[in-house]
């Protein structure tokens, strides 16, 4: 196999032709040296020990801060097409009850809360090229919200990899399926490449609190914000317990070696590991994709690793056009936002009540 040094010039220079910055650059630099290195991605059993108690969002005996809210951004992942319900647009457009699509409620959501604390509450997305257009055009009815640049940031891409020599896909058919959005975990490298982290440090925000579009039920909670602002943890996600309908997703571990949290997506299991993943006893708590950040902790953690995040790596084997089987063998490298529970010493996780985890994944 042909090394790091042989095989990265040509990726440097696709990204930089196709105008990704150097926060998506060093951030595709560092999943695809962990790929080249031949480095194990997968997370074995004797690797982790099972996280037995948690503290729990009912029990919190803690004095909702409203003053904090200014100090908040609340900001909502958007770059999902919902092809998966045969839509070609941003799955937030989507009609969820009478006349109101995901976007609409999110923003009566926003414009309540600023009613109820009487402050200016700061919301942003995440968009990708994909769905960044029909956003900003359906949230113009509500001027409140910001707009532009205050509104939105747009996630990078990543070059997918040829599965064979481990050089730049190429598909001269069609050469948007070059490219492929490089996972959620691409939230941090995107604040900091598009300039949002340094403009909110640079506005005194120190707390952001990120979910799902698609999950109606992440609100911005006092309570829980209080908390986290109080417990002075530099990160710390929205943990439910498992049932068995959730055997199948990832689960919060505990790293033998470190004592620290960490998260094991199914693809970063061994086959062999497969029934004890899956042990909704053992591994009790699953990532909700209801996180908070501490704006200030990021900051320093990109300067202490050189601008990236050393995220955990997923390797996800596809074809070049997803629509032909027999195209090109490729490897797209994707990273996952909660998996940064384990990049932030002191990291920790709140289980919270199942009516915050509302995802819609299905048109019934």
């Amino acid at each position: 196999m042909a090394s790091m040094d042989t095989l990265w010039p040509a990726y440097q220079e696709k990204m930089e032709k196709e105008g990704c910055n150097a926060a998506a650059i060093a951030a595709f630099k560092y999943n695809y040296g962990v790929l080249v290195s031949g480095a194990d991605v997968m997370i074995p059993e004797t690797r982790l020990d099972p996280v037995e108690s948690l503290p729990d969002y009912d029990k919190l005996g803690v004095t909702s801060d409203p003053t904090l809210l200014k100090e908040t951004v609340v900001l909502k992942l958007n770059g999902g097409l919902g092809t998966g319900m045969g839509l070609d647009k941003a799955k937030s457009l989507l009609e969820v009850s009478t006349g109101n699509s995901f976007l609409d409620l999110i923003a009566k959501q926003v414009a309540s809360m600023k009613e109820e604390f009487k402050t200016d509450l700061n919301f942003m997305l995440m968009n990708s090229f994909a769905t960044s257009e029909d956003t900003l055009k359906a949230l113009a009815k509500y001027p409140y919200l910001g707009t532009g640049s205050d509104l939105e940031f747009v996630q990078n891409k990543a070059p997918k990899v040829t599965a064979s020599d481990m050089t730049p896909a190429s598909w001269a058919k069609e050469p948007g399926h070059e490219w492929c959005p490089p996972g959620h975990g691409d939230l941090y490298p995107a604040m900091l490449g598009s300039g949002t982290l340094d403009k909110l440090l640079g506005k005194g925000f120190k707390y952001m609190f990120v979910s799902n579009s698609d999950n109606l039920g992440a609100t911005l909670d006092l309570k829980i914000l209080t908390y986290f602002a109080t417990n002075k943890a530099p990160f710390m996600m929205e943990v439910a317990v498992r049932t068995d309908a959730d055997k199948k997703g990832g689960h919060l571990a505990k790293d033998k070696a470190t004592g620290g949290l960490l998260l094991r997506e199914s693809a970063q299991c061994p086959e062999a590991d497969e029934k004890e993943f899956q042990n909704i006893s053992k591994y009790k708590f699953f990532n909700t994709n209801n996180l908070w950040v501490d704006l200030v902790a990021l900051k320093g953690l990109f300067e202490a690793n050189n601008g990236s995040l050393p995220l955990p790596v997923m390797k996800n084997a596809k074809t070049v056009d997803p629509r032909d089987k027999n195209s090109t063998k490729v490897l797209q490298l994707e990273t996952a936002m909660g998996a940064a529970i384990e990049c932030f010493p002191g990291a920790s996780a709140l289980v919270i009540p199942r009516s915050r985890f509302a995802p819609v994944k299905t048109t019934n």
